[in-house]
């Protein structure tokens, strides 16, 4: 008989959660095996934390600004995750169509509010020549 416990790591952060199986004595001995099991990369406290800092308040979650950030951090994680696995080609569709629902929102808050695009922009650093 096996008890799943988990054990949640202190890092700020963390994207694992480590659980231990402890195995109930059999003929004397105790056995302890960890395993690292892969959560969600983007809990909801890390979205809130990107809506509070970019869309003005962290229920936000439907300002152009917020969702432009979120996308910004999927992209990256993806790109990541893409360096290492290159045949990975179910996450590389993903990413492009991650990459045009970003560039349809930012091109609707280029065509709405200028100066909203120019913040973004800057704040997320994603281009050098800003318009």
């Amino acid at each position: 008989m096996a008890w799943l416990m988990p054990i949640y790591c202190k890092a700020p952060k963390c994207l694992f959660i480590r659980y231990c199986f402890v195995y109930l004595p059999l003929i004397n001995q105790s056995y302890l095996r960890f395993n690292i099991i892969h959560v969600m990369y983007l809990s909801s406290e890390w979205k809130s934390e990107i809506f509070a800092k970019h869309g003005g308040a962290a229920a936000n979650t439907g300002s152009a600004e917020g969702q432009v950030a979120l996308f910004t951090s999927r992209i990256a994680h993806l790109t990541g995750h893409l360096k290492k696995n290159k045949k990975d080609f179910a996450t590389q569709l993903s990413l492009q169509k991650l990459v045009g629902k970003r560039r349809a929102l930012l091109a609707y808050l280029y065509k709405k509010d200028i100066q909203r695009y120019r913040a973004i922009i800057k704040a997320l650093e994603l281009r050098d020549i800003i318009k």
